[in-house]
């Protein structure tokens, strides 16, 4: 089969809007009929200043429940970290994964570069611990 290459293109353009459409639609929905249990206790470890916790929530593989644990997540300014949940509509539940959210009580605060202490004692310009300076003859008088 030959194929012109004006067909070429527009299959070729098909094919790319399909690619790009794709990742739209990658989000899944799961709806069960069967309420997951209670969540379970877990201990939060201290995190690096620059970490967030994403608690545990209870996956459904298909046949029953199971419990992913929690996780330290890299932190995003100006956002909170809102974990995985399930939502009730009517008689099933839907799975809601974790995301971030604008944190609306979020207050920017630009960090200020701290100021030179004119007088620093480690300053290698400093006359008073020098022996470079003075009478320029070392411990002498």
């Amino acid at each position: 089969m030959i194929i012109i290459p004006p067909l070429k293109k527009i299959m070729l353009a098909l094919l790319l809007a399909g690619a790009a459409a794709a990742p739209a639609v990658a989000q899944v929905s799961i709806n069960i009929n069967l309420a997951p249990p209670q969540p379970q206790y877990e201990a939060v470890p201290v995190l690096a200043p620059a970490q967030v916790w994403a608690p545990g929530y209870w996956a459904w593989t298909g046949e029953r429940h199971v419990w992913v644990r929690g996780h330290a997540i890299q932190k995003r300014e100006g956002y909170r970290w809102a974990p995985d949940r399930w939502e009730q509509r009517g008689d099933a539940y839907y799975r809601q994964p974790g995301a971030w959210v604008r944190d609306a009580n979020y207050v920017y605060v630009k960090d200020k570069k701290d100021k030179k202490d004119k007088y620093d004692k480690h300053d290698k310009h400093d006359k008073h611990n020098d022996k470079r300076h003075g009478k320029g003859h070392g411990d002498r008088d």
